[in-house]
């Protein structure tokens, strides 16, 4: 018996595993999204979507691992409607959070959060389709 015939289920399986496992979207049981990224500077970034009473909510962490450092942001929900403010890293993680509740509108919907460290030129580009 040919060695590579008798192995090529054994690794089809395992390279099938490894695909689905590695390929599977970042979506929870409950309809949530996450995706998440770096900043400049060292900084990173985690951004959430999942349904909320026929809205959806939309959490962005942004996670610089320093208290007290004051962060100006803007949220865009499809390229418009921008939502503004400053969040200022805190203990014990040195993150702060922007959450809010949008409407969900036909189709795909985009949220696309910019943060940027005031006094500086870091900055943090997050975003998410739900």
């Amino acid at each position: 018996m040919n060695i590579a015939r008798a192995l090529a289920p054994a690794a089809a399986v395992t390279l099938t595993a490894v695909l689905i496992g590695s390929a599977a979207p970042a979506m929870a049981k409950d309809g949530r999204i996450t995706r998440s990224g770096a900043c400049s500077s060292g900084a990173t970034w985690k951004m959430k979507a999942s349904p909320e009473n026929g809205r959806i909510e939309v959490e962005t962490e942004i996670d610089s691992n320093r208290n007290g450092q004051v962060w100006a942001w803007t949220l865009t929900h499809n390229g418009g409607g921008a939502l503004r403010g400053t969040g200022t890293t805190k203990a014990p993680s040195g993150s702060f959070e922007v959450r809010r509740v949008l409407g969900n509108q036909a189709g795909t919907d985009t949220f696309a959060l910019t943060a940027t460290r005031k006094g500086t030129s870091q900055v943090c580009r997050a975003q998410i389709r739900f």
